[in-house]
């Protein structure tokens, strides 16, 4: 039994951007992933149907995942600070310091309390109105 198969022209402009990148793409592909330019231009396609149709669905899809890569970029760079640090000593000398006394701040004592607390009343008054 013969396969059937849909044949179709793919035409580039080398002087189009988007066209000379794609191009490339191709020059440069895997074939021990993608066995032909129509494996890779299929999954391409289908790639990119498949997003238009989450974002379609999903608005705040592309947003989310903007924040999620933000995110991930702050933890590892949180991360790689701690590791810096704990390969070139720096956490080991911290946790050896001597305990400091700081005096608790001192806090003046109020000078005009009744004053103060008519405006207390009034805004548990006005929260309370709620």
């Amino acid at each position: 039994m013969k396969k059937k198969r849909i044949g179709i022209n793919i035409r580039l402009n080398p002087e189009d951007e988007a066209d000379s990148q794609a191009w490339a793409h191709l020059q440069r592909l895997d074939k021990t992933v993608y066995k032909s330019y129509s494996r890779a231009i299929v999954m391409a396609i289908n790639d990119f149907f498949a997003r238009q149709e989450q974002l379609a669905t999903d608005p705040y899809l592309e947003t989310r995942e903007k924040e999620d890569a933000f995110l991930q970029s702050v933890l590892n760079t949180i991360t790689k600070g701690f590791q810096e640090a704990a390969h070139s000593g720096t956490v080991g000398e911290t946790r050896q310091l001597p305990p400091r006394n700081i005096p608790p701040p001192s806090v003046p004592p109020p000078t005009n309390a009744p004053a103060r607390d008519g405006i207390v009343r009034a805004a548990l008054d006005f929260l309370n109105s709620f």
